[in-house]
């Protein structure tokens, strides 16, 4: 068998096999276990018996310095053995390809991956994976709030026994003394509201549970001296209802009102004293903007939560903007699902599905840790992903939420198993000093987002970006220099650099390519 048929990455593992580093003969029982994997490559006609023969004497030469020869197996042997791999594998992989390349690659990967995968379970556990402690919080709860199996499985119920006065927190969440005295302080100010499903996500006996830090304030909301800086959007309103930032996309912030009310909230001084739904006097206003504007082809629908909107209004308003021939897009902003998932009925489902009918109709979130999603709100999640265009989530990077490797890690791939796109992730605002004390350096989560390369599916990685009138995309750059017609690159999971030939200037500015050569 001639070996120069065998290919480069073969031809090296040979080299390597057949270079003796050690005298002597293996054992009679090392030549036995060699001779019986022989046997096996040689009788079946299976890439795999091949595979764990070569697997075997690499790791022979690597421990012992034996080469196939003095374990009793001839070159001319082996190499018929790495063209009958060849010969069986469906895209020709080679012996040497596969044992001397790949498998190593794929053992360095899972090396990187390992302390994550040793870790999450208790960093940073979903909903699903504590589901049983959630249903001892809601056995509780139901019981503190005198709720029914009926109330706690309705979205009214949910809202009429919202938790909403620092009295009931403190019979439904065991929080110290001191903490509890800081929100009635903070209340005195600013509007705390968690459903009692939300409050059942809360784990007891752990300090700075992420789901009781984004729900209940703390005194640093009160304590975080500094002048606000007027909301995101105050310069960027040319209607009523209507924010604009780009000129393709515009916002209708069709209510003040949510669920919950978040800690981290870019509205929450603005929030208002009272819920409150809009008339169609103001929408009205909000749709002739739009009407007037043919260069708007996107509207997100958003708040508050724009699921909190009745049923009615919804459709109203979904009806009125399909009619408007230049919108081409819509979306709807909620937490609803994560926060009250019981909202998520056939009524709502038939609604959006008949507006997707129409044209795009995408649902956009906010889910912040894993622990956000429950059997729960991944069936809700499910439900919606199968009547609308897509669900993709616009998360906040929050200190002590999800401000590391792991637990961004694990959001992203519970988001993405729960039917929804991590779409972004947001450096949490400048403008409110109430949640100074939430925000992450820009320069962590560029480490946490350029992390996920190469570890976790692509499209499980979010967009990290900033808000600072408008959107801007805040990743790292993994082009190191330019030089001779080639970029070096870093890969951002190892650290590797890499030469990447680009194309030449001179090629791409030729305009007589593929059938445009042939014209005359």
């Amino acid at each position: 068998m001639n070996i120069n048929a065998l290919d480069a990455f073969t031809t090296d593992l040979f080299e390597k096999l057949f270079t003796a580093k050690k005298d002597g003969a293996p054992s009679d029982a090392e030549r036995k276990a060699i001779a019986e994997l022989f046997r096996h490559a040689e009788a079946e006609k299976l890439t795999a018996p091949i595979v764990a023969l070569f697997s075997a004497l690499e790791k022979f030469h690597n421990d012992q310095g034996f080469t196939p020869e003095q374990l009793g197996i001839t070159r001319d042997a082996l190499t018929a053995l790495a063209v009958k791999h060849e010969g069986i594998d469906e895209h020709r992989v080679t012996v040497g390809g596969r044992v001397g390349r790949a498998l190593p690659i794929v053992d360095a990967a899972q090396s990187r991956v390992r302390e994550y995968l040793d870790r999450h379970p208790k960093e940073a556990p979903s909903g699903i994976e504590v589901w049983d402690r959630m249903l001892e919080n809601q056995k509780r709860i139901k019981n503190v709030l005198s709720m029914s199996d009926d109330d706690w499985n309705s979205y009214s119920g949910q809202l009429r026994h919202a938790i909403e006065d620092v009295a009931t927190l403190s019979k439904v969440i065991d929080l110290p003394a001191k903490a509890i005295e800081d929100v009635l302080r903070v209340t005195k100010t600013y509007r705390m509201r968690l459903t009692p499903y939300y409050a059942s996500l809360i784990l007891p006996g752990q300090i700075n549970d992420p789901v009781l830090l984004q729900s209940v304030p703390t005194g640093e909301m009160v304590d975080n001296a500094g002048v606000e800086i007027p909301p995101v959007a105050a310069d960027h309103s040319p209607a009523r209802l209507i924010d604009q930032f780009y000129p393709r996309v515009v916002t209708i912030k069709a209510t003040n009102m949510c669920a919950m009310y978040c800690t981290h909230c870019l509205r929450i001084a603005h929030i208002g004293a009272k819920d409150r739904l809009y008339g169609k006097d103001a929408y009205g206003e909000a749709l002739d903007y739009i009407r007037a504007n043919p260069e708007i082809r996107d509207v997100l629908v958003t708040g508050g939560d724009s699921l909190v909107l009745p049923n009615s209004m919804l459709e109203w308003l979904l009806g009125q903007l399909d009619a408007i021939e230049h919108v081409r897009m819509k979306r709807l902003g909620t937490r609803i699902p994560v926060t009250t998932p019981q909202r998520i009925d056939n009524e709502l489902l038939d609604i959006l599905e008949a507006s997707n009918d129409k044209k795009p109709l995408r649902v956009v979130t906010q889910i912040n840790t894993a622990q956000e999603i429950t059997p729960v709100s991944k069936a809700a999640f499910q439900a919606i992903s199968k009547r609308v265009a897509a669900v993709m989530n616009q998360a906040v990077l929050l200190k002590g939420i999800n401000d590391s490797s792991v637990k961004m890690w694990k959001l992203c791939e519970t988001i993405q198993e729960a039917y929804v796109r991590p779409y972004y992730v947001f450096n949490c605002s400048y403008r409110n000093p109430q949640f100074k004390h939430l925000r992450v350096p820009v320069a962590v989560g560029q480490s946490i987002v350029e992390s996920m390369y190469g570890n976790i599916s692509g499209d499980a990685i979010p967009r990290y970006i900033a808000t600072a009138g408008g959107k801007i995309p805040l990743h790292r750059t993994n082009v190191l220099e330019h030089c001779q017609g080639h970029v070096k690159m870093q890969k951002p999971w190892s650290g590797e650099q890499v030469t990447y030939p680009d194309p030449e200037p001179q090629e791409y500015a030729r305009q007589d390519f593929g059938f445009a050569k042939y014209e005359k």
